[in-house]
């Protein structure tokens, strides 16, 4: 018998298992701990578990992977850790992600807890705390940020508001016309797909539009010399077609 057709087989099986569970994660909840102690860590790992959670558990700062920050639903931060502590990498990171930031900490003192929530903390779960607690704070604010996500729209650095049809990229609210901004969500919404110049006036202007669709060559340059200054370009040009949000 030839072995070769059944390695074959069981490392397609394998990988076919793997993309499978790839897939199941992305649909859960991701949660970031970051604390010193690991009884600590063990112990929120096994609570938030129990609500169908996916935890990531680290014991330093150091010890996280700044390149999937973006992939945090949310992040549970001590305080008082070796190295980075946690107000300095709350600081460091509250303009790359936009997920609720909680602190863990044995500091109870009102300037500590005001000077935590002015540099981006979301909360403050003084310890020692019930690990119910813990799960109904953690339940309570990711509830807001589902509600939220109804009306908001985002791809790391940049924020689209939609109620307030404002866009926003690190922190920092883009001053677009009414034109400039409809043209970026139109495409924001449909990232990765590429469309004509008519199919962009005609979505977002209408077939009653008062000028042409010569004008969204002309938005989109006045879109990307506003994004340029805030070192971002998501406005791609598919030659001989069109455009597309990257």
């Amino acid at each position: 018998m030839r072995l070769e057709p059944l390695i074959a087989k069981k490392f397609e099986m394998k990988g076919s298992e793997k993309s499978r569970q790839s897939l199941l994660d992305d649909l859960l909840t991701h949660i970031l701990v970051v604390d010193d102690e690991q009884p600590i860590l063990e112990l929120i790992k096994n609570g938030l578990r129990k609500d169908g959670y996916l935890i990531t558990a680290c014991q330093t700062a150091a010890d996280v992977d700044m390149q999937k920050l973006h992939l945090y639903d949310i992040i549970l931060l001590d305080v008082m850790m070796p190295g980075v502590d946690g107000f300095e990498y709350c600081k460091k990171i509250r303009n790359i992600v936009d997920c609720p930031i909680l602190f863990l900490t044995a500091k109870t003192l009102e300037e500590d807890i005001l000077y935590g929530l002015g540099i981006g903390a979301d909360d403050y779960i003084t310890k020692p705390f019930r690990i119910a607690e813990l799960r109904a704070r953690v339940n309570a604010h990711l509830r807001r940020e589902q509600r939220e996500r109804h009306s908001t729209l985002t791809f790391e650095k940049i924020k689209f508001d939609l109620a307030a049809k404002e866009l926003w990229v690190a922190g920092n609210r883009v001053t677009l016309t009414k034109s400039e901004y409809l043209i970026c969500e139109y495409l924001a919404r449909n990232k990765g797909q590429v469309f004509t110049k008519e199919q962009i006036y005609e979505a977002v202007f209408g077939l009653d539009g008062d000028s042409d669709n010569s004008t969204i060559a002309t938005h989109i340059k006045n879109i990307r010399a506003k994004l340029e200054k805030l070192n971002i370009q998501p406005i791609s040009t598919v030659w001989g077609i069109g455009y597309k949000w990257e």
